[in-house]
């Protein structure tokens, strides 16, 4: 039995998420774990560019609702949308501009979301590991040393690859899987399907941009201004 051709894909899918995991918190932080940037990344490995686009930018709207700072607690979106965009590329025609799959397309936004909420744990894990390593340390810590630092420093960025890379794997594996079962099974009218997701990760970035309205100044004329320029965009494309 011929081994499937998305089997090639596991491997370098795996780190890409290694390195969307990376830049949420560690290294470089470079905005390539937005979910909109991660998930076109992913799909465009698997020749659906436009596919994992769609998804990022459902994903983007769900991942206004949290703000990375600190300690805190919070979804772990680059590698879960590197999965969500590949996963958003199942049965999209490659090498095209062509629209996700209705069925990949709900399927790629729930793993996504529940990759990112995994994720978040594994990185509360993640550091709790690191303490673990930095505490029998903190004298040399204390005292500088530049060993001890940079031990840790690198200890801390390969465990950070390392755990979002496995997340990315175990959780590509069987989502393609599903995916791919869905698909073939999938009855609902492609318009609905979308515009059911749409209308839900629009509601939830829409309550989190009346959050900011109320907390941060100046968002209202910056949200107006950046509409007025997406729309015109939009209209000047058309």
């Amino acid at each position: 039995m011929a081994t499937p051709a998305w089997w090639l894909d596991v491997l370098p899918l795996s780190l890409l998420a290694g390195v969307a995991g990376l830049d949420v918190v560690s290294f470089p932080q470079a905005m390539i774990s937005r979910p909109i940037v991660a998930a076109t990344l992913g799909g465009a490995l698997l020749g659906a560019p436009v596919a994992g686009l769609v998804c990022g930018a459902a994903l983007e709207c769900l991942a206004l609702e949290a703000m990375p700072v600190g300690a805190s607690r919070y979804p772990e979106w680059g590698s879960a949308s590197v999965v969500a965009g590949a996963v958003a590329a199942t049965g999209a025609p490659t090498g095209t501009t062509a629209m996700p799959l209705a069925a990949s397309f709900a399927v790629a936004v729930a793993v996504g979301i529940a990759t990112a909420y995994l994720g978040g744990l594994t990185m509360i894990k993640q550091r709790q590991i690191i303490a673990g390593f930095a505490r029998p340390r903190l004298n040399e810590l204390a005292a500088g040393n530049r060993h001890t630092v940079v031990g840790l420093q690198l200890f801390g960025l390969t465990l950070d690859l390392v755990r979002a890379a496995l997340l990315g794997a175990c959780a590509f594996i069987p989502a393609h899987l599903v995916a791919e079962g869905v698909t073939e099974r999938w009855s609902i009218p492609e318009e609905l399907s979308r515009a059911v997701v749409v209308t839900c990760v629009a509601a939830v970035a829409a309550a989190s941009v009346w959050k900011d309205f109320h907390a941060i100044n100046g968002t209202r004329r910056l949200f107006l201004l950046s509409l007025a320029l997406g729309t015109l965009m939009v209209v000047l494309g058309a």
